[in-house]
């Protein structure tokens, strides 16, 4: 690679811009997350004259960091990824009248910005407005400062208003793919089998651990089955004063079992007779807005997609499995090429009210991020599951780094060779219960996407990119570098903010 070409002419050597000699230098942090085998860094604070190698993130082989000390002011740099000249493309640039675009900086120090207003130097490719540039400093741990660029109620009220749109006239026939599998349950299975089925499923549709349930006798679909049944089924066999044995679960339907949970749920008529929760599903005309919110006032997972040629609904077909995974990934289709309509996609996550976070000194009404060790025990993983009403757990160690995560759907691994029957929930770790549920998720590509992880700098459109990704359901928000733990934000919570 000829380093003299690179530089030469196109980097625009010789209008340097203006910083000041002599003071302190500021650490910064420069990121370029979107892959490479090799990654370097040049700009003006280095006159362009070195190329500076960019480190792989632990934990993140597709983002690339550096922290390198620069005087404080205006500057232009650009990344070298794999010999290609490329900028970022989600950060500040301008371009120069020979073409060439740099992305940019302002590097600043207490009392600093005054100056830099008086020094900036005019120019056809230095003319920027230097107010914008002020609400975009950032500082050298990552994160923005509080000048930093927040959300403006209009950009919000215009961006919420073009996905309405868009989800209001598209329909979820537009989520069916070309071929599929879809898998349903007969209401009178064993409760054994059924998770079994469960557990396979889960393994191959990508983490899909629920079905729809089929009532022959009423000719349509009653209810679905999920790991979170299986979550507390596994709790009353936990509980000495349960009337459910192992022995029981052979012959025990998911008819009589739902039946049971909705006693346990106090779901009782005028009449002492149990009711259970009514099926919550899609027709194949309904608009994604409506399937959307389905899914987030019900707080569920997915909803089947069912159709019926006939008036009373008789002779329901089930057509697919509709997630917010499938809806966001139209949405990110459609908006791909015009995302400067939604002015809020450019936006970092963390200057969005989005997600959970872990709170910070000075906010003790924010709601806590639930992590465990990975010598917790099972039994304090499902507890915290049903109770705190989270379908993820982050799994750190004492420096609370990410090492895994545990996830509602991993249950499903202890129905393989009936392994519930032979542990003790408070004495198994969710160390070992993820070793037991290593093969559940196979090929490797597919088990690595549950612990996807993102930075607090990450553009609201990379991450709804990466989410709406097939089986990934949520990205832990980590430090670069440390893998430390900052937040989570799933997709409910993308959608709770689109939808507003």
């Amino acid at each position: 690679m000829n380093t003299g070409q690179m530089f030469n002419p196109g980097m625009d050597a010789a209008r340097e811009p203006a910083s000041v000699p002599d003071t302190v230098l500021i650490p910064m942090r420069f990121v370029w997350p979107y892959g490479g085998r090799s990654v370097f860094l040049s700009g003006s604070f280095n006159r362009w004259s070195e190329l500076l190698p960019m480190s792989p993130v632990e934990g993140c082989p597709t983002v690339f960091q550096i922290i390198w000390s620069i005087p404080p002011g205006y500057h232009q740099y650009k990344f070298c990824v794999d010999g290609e000249w490329r900028h970022d493309e989600h950060q500040p640039f301008i371009s120069s009248e020979y073409g060439i675009v740099n992305t940019v900086l302002l590097a600043t120090e207490p009392n600093f910005m005054h100056g830099i207003n008086q020094g900036m130097p005019s120019g056809s490719n230095m003319d920027v407005d230097n107010e914008a540039f002020q609400r975009l400093v950032q500082i050298s741990d990552g994160s923005l400062t509080e000048a930093a660029e927040r959300i403006s109620e209009a950009d919000l009220q215009v961006s919420r208003h073009r996905v309405s749109v868009f989800l209001s006239t598209h329909t979820a026939y537009e989520l069916l793919p070309e071929s599929g599998k879809v898998v349903a349950l007969d209401i009178d299975l064993p409760v054994k089998q059924a998770f079994h089925i469960l557990y396979e499923q889960s393994s191959r549709l990508q983490g899909i651990s629920m079905a729809p349930l089929w009532d022959f006798s009423k000719a349509r679909f009653v209810g679905v089955l999920s790991a979170s049944d299986f979550i507390l089924i596994l709790r009353e066999l936990g509980n000495h004063g349960s009337n459910l044995t192992e022995e029981e679960l052979e012959t025990h339907t998911i008819s009589a079992w739902k039946e049971g949970k909705a006693y346990l749920n106090r779901q009782i008529d005028s009449h002492g007779k149990a009711f259970p929760r009514p099926l919550v599903y899609a027709g194949p005309n309904d608009n994604l807005k409506d399937v959307a919110r389905k899914i987030l006032h019900n707080e569920v997972a997915t909803v089947p997609i069912i159709h019926s040629s006939s008036q009373d609904g008789s002779f329901p077909q089930l057509l697919h499995i509709a997630s917010l995974s499938g809806i966001l990934k139209c949405v990110c289709r459609y908006f791909r090429h015009c995302s400067s309509s939604l002015p809020i996609l450019k936006l970092p996550i963390c200057a969005i009210p989005v997600g959970t976070w872990v709170p910070k000194i000075g906010e003790p009404n924010r709601r806590p991020l639930a992590m465990l060790r990975p010598s917790a025990s099972l039994s304090a993983a499902l507890n915290l599951l049903v109770q705190a009403q989270v379908s993820s757990i982050p799994i750190v160690d004492d420096n609370d780094s990410l090492l895994d995560i545990y996830c509602r759907s991993d249950i499903t691994a202890l129905a393989k060779d009936k392994a519930y029957a032979h542990i003790n929930l408070s004495e198994m770790t969710i160390h070992q219960a993820l070793q037991l549920g290593q093969d559940s998720y196979s090929p490797y590509e597919l088990r690595s996407q549950r612990c996807q992880m993102c930075l607090p700098s990450d553009t609201l459109h990379k991450v709804m990119e990466r989410l709406a990704n097939p089986g990934v359901r949520r990205l832990v928000i980590v430090e670069a570098g440390s893998k430390r733990v900052e937040g989570i934000v799933s997709l409910s919570d993308i959608f709770k903010f689109l939808l507003g």
